[in-house]
C-alpha cells in the first residue's frame, strides 16, 4: 500500500479564502469516484492559523506505486489539477509505502 500526501497553499492575493478551498476540494474530491485507482481519499481544509501551514490537505492510498503513477496521469486527474492551480502557490507531497 502506498499514501500519498498533497499540501497545498493558496495566492497570497486571494480575497476569500474560504471560497478558494471549497473550489479545490469540490474540485478535487470527486476524483475519489473516478480514478478506481484510488483505494482511499481525504481532503481537509487547515484550522491553525500559523504563517508556516499550508491551507490544504490531500491523503490518499494506492495499491502500488504503479497504481499512483496511474492516477497522477489519469486523464480526470490533470483536468482537475489545471482547475485549481490558478488557486494555488506552492505545494508538497510525500509519497510512502505502509
Amino acid at each position: 500500500m502506498v499514501k500519498h500526501i498533497v499540501f497545498f497553499k493558496l495566492r497570497d492575493d486571494i480575497k476569500d479564502k474560504n471560497k478558494a478551498v471549497k473550489y479545490v476540494i469540490n474540485t478535487l474530491y470527486p476524483l475519489k469516484d473516478k480514478i478506481d485507482e484510488i483505494k482511499f481519499y481525504e481532503l481537509g481544509m487547515n484550522f491553525a492559523d500559523k504563517q508556516t501551514t499550508f491551507d490544504i490537505a490531500l491523503i490518499s492510498h494506492f495499491d502500488n506505486v504503479d497504481a499512483l503513477g496511474r492516477y497522477r496521469n489519469h486523464s480526470e486527474h490533470i483536468k482537475a489539477v489545471e482547475k485549481i492551480k490558478k488557486y494555488i502557490s506552492n505545494t508538497a507531497s510525500v509519497d510512502y509505502e505502509i
